[in-house]
This record gives C-alpha cells, structure tokens and sequence, in this order.
C-alpha cells in the first residue's frame, strides 16, 4: 500500500464534495485503517484569543486566525515547529500536537510558527485510495512552505506544482534553456 502520509493533497475540481473545494490537505496519518490529516487553508473569522477565552483560564494576546481542520468535531490541534512542545513529528522540523500543555505554551509564548485548527479530515479504510484514483485529489510533497504559507493563494499555487511536476519530465532538458532571460 501507498501511503499519503506526509504528503499534500489537493483539491481536483472533479472533487464533488464542496467540503473540500479549493483545499490543500496535509495528510499526517495513513494506513489500512484510514487517513487523518488537517485542511491547510481554511480560516474562520474566529482569532486564537476567542477561542483561548473558552477553553483555558489564562487570556492570550494572539489575533492570529483559527482554522479550520476539516469537517470532522475534534480538538484543537496545533501544527508548529517547536520540538518541545511536539507529540508527532509530521515532517522534519514540523509536529503536531493536541495536550492542552503544550497548546497553551505555543499560544502564550509566541517563539516560533505556528497554526491552530478545529476539525480534522477523516477517511476510512481505502477510501482516500479510492478518491486519488479516480481523480479528485492531486499530491504533492508536503513543506512548511505549503503548511504555514498564505492561505489565499496556497491551492492555486499548489496545482501550479503539480502541473509542472507532471510537465517537467515532459519538456526535459533539451527544452530548458540555459539562461532564462534569453527568453
């Protein structure tokens, strides 16, 4: 079985479910039980110290906006890039984390990068599979570029590699040329 895991998946627009229109997912789980990953640019009008009011005793002073992680109730989840407060390393140098320790220290102690989210994207066993092969999702290598870049240009940007990961090959080299203000 291939896995998704660490990977983006972008949204095709064959994809019927309007759940997903125009969504960049990082997958962070993937095996024969079923995936589990986090929609990447999806915001609410909500800010990190609203939601911090409801869930935790102490204020923060934090306009950053809440995400949203997919269609599925869970917790709050962070993604961020600070080794301490990680409970899975998703990629290299980028966790995930969901005890409420280690959100409070990311939304108190602002050091590093880092995003909040609310939901999750969920699939069963071989369904993820199944909506790749029949064309509703795109791959591509997951970053940190992609995980903490803007949200308002990221799945347009995301097609636009994959277009050329597909047409790269294609042209290959005798096409390239050597310097590109010659064109």
């Amino acid at each position: 079985m291939d896995t998704f895991e660490g990977r983006l998946l972008i949204a095709s627009p064959r994809l019927p479910d309007p759940n997903f229109r125009y969504s960049v997912v990082l997958i962070i789980h993937h095996n024969e039980s079923g995936a589990f990953g986090l929609i990447l640019n999806r915001i609410t009008e909500n800010r990190v110290y609203e939601v911090w009011k409801m869930v935790a005793s102490e204020t923060v002073d934090n306009e950053d906006p809440l995400h949203i992680g997919g269609p599925v109730a869970g917790p709050l989840l962070a993604l961020h890039g600070e080794a301490q407060c990680g409970e899975k390393e998703v990629l290299p140098g980028i966790y995930l984390c969901t005890q409420k320790s280690h959100l409070t220290e990311l939304v108190t102690q602002t050091r590093g990068e880092y995003r909040l989210y609310t939901g999750y994207s969920g699939w069963g066993p071989g369904q993820l599979e199944s909506e790749v092969e029949a064309g509703g999702w795109m791959t591509l290598p997951a970053s940190a570029e992609f995980i903490f870049g803007d949200t308002d240009v990221m799945w347009r940007r995301a097609a636009q590699a994959v277009g050329e990961q597909i047409t790269r090959p294609l042209v290959g080299r005798a096409g390239v040329p050597r310097d590109p203000d010659l064109n």
